[in-house]
């Protein structure tokens, strides 16, 4: 199930993510949001709406502090942790922690966490995860060299998804994160 799309312009992540929720070859539009903001954070999840709500709802989104690559992959990493693990998600397989991917968006920098709890940054600025990733990453690497404004990029590879993935679904939706200021 799922895509969700995120790329970096003038200092600001933006996000856009589907509303599909699958099981099987049942599909289900969801109103509970698949991107949100939490705290200076753009967030957009895969994998599991439940570890979306606990990212949502449960998550206290530590403030970043210092050097921002150190810091996600050490405080963020281990507050997640303790958040996914209090809320039931976090699933241990021959003693290897494992939650779920996703999308984060801060001081103007993009990151996807995946399953391992591995922290990367795509150096082309833009990144997409869940069944619709391939897709929209198509849409997002031929549109880079166009002046698109972020939502209208967004747009296209979301639509491309859609018309592509049995697991993505309109509505689409859209956040922004804080602007960072150097």
């Amino acid at each position: 199930m799922t895509v969700i799309v995120g790329l970096v312009h003038d200092g600001r992540v933006h996000l856009g993510g589907d509303s599909a929720g699958v099981c099987g070859l049942r599909v289900t539009v969801r109103r509970d949001p698949k991107i949100f903001r939490n705290g200076p954070y753009a967030m957009g999840f895969t994998t599991s709406f439940r570890m979306g709500q606990l990212l949502h709802h449960a998550f206290k989104a530590p403030k970043p502090k210092g050097d921002l690559d150190r810091f996600m992959t050490t405080v963020f990493v281990d507050r997640l942790r303790t958040c996914l693990t209090e809320g039931g998600w976090a699933r241990k397989d021959s003693e290897q922690e494992q939650a779920g991917t996703f999308l984060v968006g801060i001081q103007g920098r993009l990151f996807t966490v995946y399953d391992d709890y591995q922290i990367a940054e795509p150096a082309d600025g833009y990144a997409a995860v869940g069944c619709g990733d391939e897709f929209a990453l198509g849409a997002l690497h031929a549109t880079a060299g166009l002046d698109l404004k972020p939502r209208k990029r967004l747009t296209l590879a979301l639509a491309a998804a859609g018309h592509h993935s049995a697991g993505v679904s309109a509505p689409f939706r859209y956040v922004t994160a804080r602007k960072h200021l150097s």
